[in-house]
């Protein structure tokens, strides 16, 4: 069983999918990707999920993010399933959702977690930086449906911090102040960060965004 971390390079895979066989690496380009799996089709929870990320999908793109679904169903039960989902989310599904009957890829990403269930994927996250090396997981339990709003805060700091040498705080929101890295001088903050850098404590400096 495959056990990846922060910072681990995604494991690349070629699957058939909804939209037919991708190969992960090429999918996502030198884009961002958010991959995310469902435990099954034509299920209820699963299909506010994917036709709220449908709904996300100008958000992302805004964000330069790829979107890229799972379930350990065939392709053609996708085909089908995202039928209902358009019809009851009010929304087109375009992303792929990857077909995994034989568990490859769950298995290569630790997406089926036998005291959960045995067969079906938990709804796990993998954010997936341009450089393939992964930036987020997260791990909901089935009947937890994931917060896209969060997933978008999550990319917006990622891509923030990955330029800039700050990081964000709690409940923090795009546009507002970040704080300043603890491995620059407040000396040097205040040269680097021209919007001024507020010392809150020595360890903790503020500095507004320094993106607008």
């Amino acid at each position: 069983m495959a056990t990846i971390r922060l910072g681990d390079k995604a494991p690349n895979f070629t699957a058939e999918s909804s939209i037919g066989e991708i190969n992960l690496y090429d999918y996502l380009g030198d884009s961002w990707g958010i991959l995310f799996s469902h435990p099954a089709d034509f299920t209820p929870v699963c299909t506010t999920e994917l036709g709220t990320a449908a709904q996300f999908k100008g958000e992302f793109d805004k964000r330069n993010v790829k979107m890229i679904a799972l379930s350990v169903d065939g392709a053609a039960s996708h085909v089908e399933w995202i039928k209902d989902i358009n019809e009851v989310q009010k929304t087109n599904v375009e992303f792929p959702i990857i077909a995994d009957e034989d568990r490859k890829v769950s298995d290569l990403y630790d997406m089926i977690h036998p005291k959960a269930d045995s067969t079906l994927t938990v709804r796990s996250v993998f954010i997936i930086a341009p450089d393939r090396t992964v930036k987020l997981m997260l791990t909901y339990p089935a009947s937890t449906g994931r917060n896209f709003y969060e997933l978008l805060r999550v990319i917006d700091s990622l891509q923030l911090t990955a330029n800039h040498k700050v990081a964000t705080p709690a409940n923090w929101k795009n546009g507002e102040d970040v704080v300043v890295s603890p491995a620059i001088s407040t000396e040097d903050a205040k040269t680097i960060f021209s919007k001024g850098v507020k010392e809150v404590k020595p360890y903790l400096r503020m500095t507004p965004d320094p993106t607008l």
